[in-house]
């Protein structure tokens, strides 16, 4: 397949939240017949997968980790994932095939993948199995820069990197650089992310999948539990004492690396997070 990547980005002090990325990922994702390159961007621990090949970014501020790790990517494309977006529903492959075929053989700067009631679209009137793809209406739409699922053209992603912006600051003056920019900015609704709905006049959105994002301020919320609940359930005797360890987590309000408090919400994130329905 074309010379694109699929990255998870993530920080050690997540770790936490490894193996249920990789339970429901392995369950949803056709990675058997998406056959293109998947890395597993950790800070400085090592990071074991039959289908992730871990890369090292080493410590640093949001930016500057990520930017480390797509160096170290020869691709030219990726699609970009954190690992707190956990999978809900199948993705068809013929149709995680035809985006990378749209967005590598049109040189796309970046194509939106989720659903969000931020977005304001215009049609182009080209489909993918029944998905509309649209356009941003950049005047209309708010965070143009957002880390939720992606494709982006490597280069321009790296563009948008500044030394030391933390993921809220890196959203809110990558909006702001993006609006000046005024890029094309393409859009399907591929994912819902959590209770979003798709925003597109598609022809069959049935073949669309969705993603809950189980983390916020550093600690799981309300959308880990039935993914907690199914792993209970698991027929392996490790990922039921994973779950009831998240379990243990959730009920006593734990941090991702066990600290009793979560950290305070940055007063921008809040506002994101109420928009998209967080």
């Amino acid at each position: 397949m074309q010379s694109i990547a699929l990255i998870v980005h993530t920080c050690d002090r997540y770790k936490l939240l490894y193996p249920g990325f990789d339970y429901f990922f392995k369950k949803y994702w056709p990675y058997h017949d998406v056959k293109i390159s998947y890395y597993f961007l950790t800070e400085e621990d090592d990071y074991k997968s039959n289908i992730f090949t871990n890369i090292k970014t080493g410590k640093g501020e949001w930016s500057d980790r990520l930017l480390n790790g797509l160096k170290q990517i020869p691709e030219d494309y990726v699609i970009y994932f954190q690992e707190d977006m956990w999978l809900t529903g199948l993705v068809d492959a013929d149709t995680i095939g035809k985006i990378i075929s749209f967005a590598v053989g049109n040189q796309i700067n970046l194509f939106k993948l989720s659903s969000n009631s931020v977005y304001h679209t215009k049609a182009t009137g080209a489909f993918i199995n029944g998905l509309a793809v649209a356009v941003l209406d950049n005047e209309k739409s708010g965070y143009l820069m957002s880390h939720q699922v992606s494709v982006w053209k490597k280069t321009f992603l790296m563009a948008q990197l500044k030394y030391k912006e933390h993921p809220w600051r890196n959203e809110r003056k990558g909006t702001k650089r993006l609006e000046k920019l005024d890029p094309k900015i393409y859009h399907i609704d591929l994912f819902g992310e959590n209770e979003q709905l798709p925003g597109n006049d598609n022809i069959n959105a049935s073949g669309a999948s969705r993603y809950y994002t189980v983390s916020q301020n550093a600690a799981l919320n309300a959308y880990a539990n039935p993914f907690i609940s199914e792993m209970k359930l698991a027929g392996d005797a490790a990922t039921r004492e994973y779950a009831q360890k998240l379990d243990h987590h959730l009920k006593n309000g734990l941090t991702h690396d066990g600290q009793s408090k979560p950290r305070k919400d940055d007063f921008f994130k809040k506002i994101k997070n109420y928009l998209s329905g967080k």
